[in-house]
């Protein structure tokens, strides 16, 4: 249940404050862990107001913004460090806009356990679908991309390179194959 309300629950936190332990200076965010995490897209994109703190706990950047994702200045790192738009950054709506875009978004992350990559998804394309800890991966991203085509007739979640998966040879085993 925590897992298909998280989206909701960052957006109405006031303010999301994000600790880069990896990061020591401005302009190295593309290095990162943080951004390499499946989980990030929704972190970043359903809050308001995100602050960036480095290693050292010091403000990622000593500006007067009260929010990271409206400094124009920390916002083209964000773009290049996520492969997100300023657009989205700046506004986002979940649902089922572009979605074939927003699985690019999470092709190249990591989470702990492999059926997160699809469940950190749910917010994102604001989809209530049953979390099943112990599926595999594909079974779990085979229900997100069937549930995606089933709302909004976006079928452009089938243009993929790869391999086929397991549930539904029309769907990719993974995310890499966006």
């Amino acid at each position: 249940e925590a897992v298909g309300s998280m989206f909701s629950q960052y957006h109405r936190s006031f303010l999301t404050i994000v600790y880069l332990v990896d990061v020591a200076d401005t302009g190295s965010f593309a290095n990162g862990v943080w951004f390499k995490r499946g989980w990030t897209p929704q972190e970043l994109l359903a809050s308001n107001t995100v602050l960036f703190y480095a290693r050292d706990w010091s403000l990622y950047v000593n500006g007067d913004a009260p929010n990271h994702e409206k400094d124009p200045a920390v916002l083209e790192e964000l773009c290049k460090a996520t492969q997100i738009a300023q657009r989205h950054l700046r506004n986002f709506d979940p649902g089922m806009e572009d979605a074939r875009s927003r699985l690019c978004w999470a092709s190249r992350r990591r989470t702990t356990r492999p059926e997160d990559i699809a469940y950190s998804l749910f917010g994102t394309f604001k989809v209530q679908l049953p979390v099943l800890y112990g599926e595999i991966v594909q079974d779990a991203l085979g229900r997100l991309l069937a549930g995606i085509i089933s709302r909004s007739g976006d079928v452009s979640v089938l243009n993929w390179v790869g391999k086929q998966s397991s549930f539904n040879s029309c769907f990719p085993a993974d995310l890499l194959s966006y």
